[in-house]
């Protein structure tokens, strides 16, 4: 009853009215869609003063008579979590500010800011540079195409492939049989031939591939992007720059050496805010 009683008091009084006055942001209609002027959003932002001046006011109250430290002792006494982000609120207020960077202070996102209104249209990128090869179709997920890593062990029709076709070269060359296992080997497994571009929706030829949906990918085609995509270089872990320094640390303190560097960290917060 006293927090209601409180409310009505304070949505009644003129410095709550004139706070309220003051707020020039306005819904853009349909209707203002032809009037550039009115179409403009007049708010770039949410605002910073806050349209509930009575919200908290138990708390200030506690802080007034308490001060700040006994306030702080029993907040954090009483309440669940009392530090979190978000207040516990499943919703973020627009005024939420949030670090998304332990060792950069100054990396802060804010709810909705600047406000979708505001902002420059979507993006929709034919090709992403970030990708490593700027030619990439940056919505195209399927992986099979380029998992070099399974390609012998996942797929039964091609697991040991290469050991087959190297047995069946130490085999005479002139004779029949061995021929035609070599014929057959070349052939590879007919299970998977692709529908040829022929959708239920109809012809299509968007990819001349066929690897870019996994009804129209053949085996031929598969293999081809297979080939392409092997690893041809020799990869090295990020520690073996510094593998004296690593060894240097435990002969310090008369530990034996792991294998291997150890306490990789995880990607930064602020490296997984989206680009576009």
């Amino acid at each position: 009853t006293i927090m209601i009683r409180a409310t009505t008091v304070l949505r009644s009084s003129s410095g709550f009215k004139k706070h309220t006055a003051d707020i020039s942001a306005r819904a853009v209609s349909r209707a203002d869609l032809s009037n550039p002027s009115l179409a403009k959003p007049t708010a770039t932002s949410a605002p910073e003063e806050t349209m509930m001046p009575w919200n908290g006011w138990f708390s200030s109250f506690l802080k007034d008579k308490l001060g700040n430290e006994k306030y702080e002792k029993l907040r954090k006494l009483v309440l669940y979590r009392p530090d979190d982000n978000l207040g516990m609120e499943q919703m973020p207020r627009p005024n939420t500010t949030l670090k998304i960077s332990d060792e950069n202070p100054d990396l802060k996102i804010k709810f909705r800011h600047p406000s979708p209104g505001s902002q420059p249209p979507v993006e929709l990128r034919s090709a992403d540079p970030s990708f490593g090869n700027a030619g990439e179709d940056p919505y195209d997920v399927s992986y099979y195409k380029r998992d070099t890593g399974r390609r012998y062990t996942s797929d039964p029709a091609t697991a040991m492939n290469h050991l087959e076709k190297i047995k069946l070269q130490l085999l005479p060359e002139d004779h029949p049989k061995v021929k035609e296992a070599l014929e057959e080997h070349e052939k590879g497994p007919g299970s998977s031939p692709g529908n040829k571009g022929m959708f239920a929706t109809g012809k299509s030829d968007f990819d001349p591939t066929g690897l870019r949906a996994t009804m129209s990918a053949s085996y031929e085609a598969a293999e081809a992007s297979l080939d392409a995509n092997m690893p041809d270089h020799l990869p090295t872990p990020k520690w073996f720059a510094k593998q004296d320094e690593i060894v240097a640390w435990y002969e310090e303190r008369d530990l034996p050496v792991s294998i291997g560097g150890t306490g990789y960290g995880t990607v930064p917060t602020h490296a997984r805010v989206a680009r576009w």
